[in-house]
């Protein structure tokens, strides 16, 4: 389903094209990770018996490390629910039985796929019962992961939350509390980026009063009204609530700029700015204290010279635009978020242009790494920066925001490189050397070998392909490939064609 992104000036908003992180995600998906989150919850999801694994089950194994989800159930529709039925007694006796077992639980339905095929909606006789039980209408068919988290997100609010809480701003000021919006099962990375959020937000002098939903009950959402700021986590979703809660609200940040500008902006709304540039100058000489090591060392002079491309949710593909092209002076090869934006490549795109060049740094989806597999990409480093996997991230020392992000991610880069380099260089011209010195012939001398103009134009159109920081390395693998073809051959002059023919043996 198409988004629509903030208009201007009255001008019409413009369409988004949503990539979803996964072929079968959606609304359903985003409930399932949103509310399950929440101990005092059980969710009923009208659904055959086995259509409830992959989101409960698999997917959250690889990503979040989490064996099973479980405080879901299915109301195990059958072919005769489908055909004649209806799924209403199949989700009465899951009630029933629930209600037996976990009569402390709030036991909420949501809509499948399945179910709103044969539009099964239960809201009206839900509400009926004793005591009655929530429905949500997940939009499993038309939504995406996003768009349902959203609206699930506003849902709880509106539900469990609007109307049973009072809040006294001048408190909730005094206090400093703050809202941290967003983190559920699903997000790439959250367990390490919300810690560093956490400490920005107690270095700037607030006080967290309810990461939710990942940290909080259904009983605590009430809460969500006793702070004076809201901290959105993410731009892909989470907005729609802060603004629903009516109080002044910021993303969470990414780079060295906005992450400063994040903590002194916190400071001016909880009045605590004397505190908040305090803290700034202390993460100069402590926190942030690597980067400039690095951009004093060896390495600072490769940065520029380097390319990057991301494919991620949009929280992470603009964040690490602005660090690595706008601040440490990479050059951007391209990005493309999730939502996409017009403008922005698609998965084919993405894929074709993979395959003609290869940027020294991806960072991206599993996607991603298998269109890299795919060019035989073997100059390029794979970065994970985006679901689907499979890759685990919870522990809270890989965040990519805040001052620690910055760290985190240009220590990967730099160790990367190191990579590059002890693998190209040595190890792979002295191999190349050494099939040379076991070729017995009487051109073994392969300086005695004369490079036309044409064959040396082919080698260098085959190095373009080859990210610029192991292009060195590569140059001399190649022409080594192609002398020994040559002298294996007894040829004295290299030709194009004889450059073809020694590629081609890779």
């Amino acid at each position: 389903m198409a988004d629509v992104s903030i208009s201007s000036a009255g001008k019409s908003p413009a369409p988004v094209e949503l990539i979803r992180d996964l072929e079968s995600t959606s609304g359903y998906w985003a409930a399932v990770w949103t509310m399950c989150t929440m101990p005092d919850v059980h969710l009923i999801c009208d659904a055959p018996i086995g259509c409830f694994n992959l989101v409960a089950t698999a997917v959250p194994d690889y990503t979040d490390a989490i064996p099973h989800i479980h405080n879901i159930t299915p109301s195990v529709m059958r072919e005769q629910e489908v055909t004649m039925l209806g799924t209403a007694g199949a989700v009465r006796k899951a009630v029933e039985a629930l209600r037996q077992v976990h009569p402390d639980k709030q036991l909420i339905v949501v809509s499948t796929a399945e179910s709103e095929m044969i539009s099964s909606d239960h809201s009206d006789w839900l509400s009926k019962l004793d005591p009655p039980i929530p429905f949500f209408w997940s939009r499993s068919l038309e939504g995406d992961e996003w768009e349902g988290r959203d609206r699930v997100l506003l849902w709880l609010w509106e539900q469990f939350g609007a109307g049973r809480a009072s809040a006294d701003e001048d408190a909730a000021r005094a206090d400093r509390l703050v809202n941290i919006i967003g983190p559920t099962y699903g997000c790439f990375n959250s367990p390490s980026d919300l810690h560093e959020l956490k400490r920005l937000i107690a270095g700037a002098g607030g006080r967290v009063n309810l990461v939710y939903p990942f940290e909080a009950t259904l009983k605590d959402t009430p809460r969500l009204a006793e702070s004076a700021v809201n901290v959105v986590m993410y731009r892909e979703f989470g907005e729609p609530l802060a603004q629903a809660l009516g109080k002044p609200y910021l993303f969470a940040p990414i780079g060295i700029q906005e992450t400063t500008a994040f903590i002194r902006r916190l400071g001016e709304l909880l009045g605590t700015q004397a505190q908040a540039e305090a803290f700034i100058e202390r993460e100069k000489r402590t926190t942030l204290q690597p980067l400039w090591d690095l951009w004093r060392g060896p390495q600072g002079d490769w940065f520029a010279t380097t390319d990057f491309a991301v494919v991620a949710g949009r929280t992470y593909a603009e964040g690490l635009v602005r660090l690595l092209a706008d601040e440490l002076g990479m050059k951007l090869a391209f990005a493309s978020g999730r939502p996409r934006r017009p403008g922005e490549m698609d998965n084919i795109q993405i894929r074709e242009a993979l395959h003609k060049k290869q940027p020294a740094f991806v960072f991206g989806s599993l996607n991603e790494k298998i269109y890299l597999t795919e060019a035989q990409a073997k100059a390029t480093h794979f970065v994970p920066a985006a679901f689907p996997g499979a890759v685990v991230r919870r522990a809270l020392g890989t965040p990519f925001m805040g001052y620690s992000g910055v760290i985190y991610i240009v220590q990967e880069i730099v160790n990367r490189y190191y990579d590059l380099v002890f693998n190209f260089l040595p190890f792979d011209n002295v191999a190349a050397a050494g099939q040379l010195k076991e070729v017995s012939n009487p051109l073994t001398a392969a300086s005695k070998l004369v490079w036309s103009e044409a064959a040396r134009a082919r080698l260098e159109q085959q190095l373009e392909g080859i990210p610029w920081i192991s292009r060195i390395s590569a140059s001399r693998e190649l022409r080594a490939q192609v002398e020994t073809y040559a002298v294996r051959h007894q040829v004295r002059e290299v030709t194009p064609e004889i450059v073809e023919e020694a590629l081609a043996q890779q």
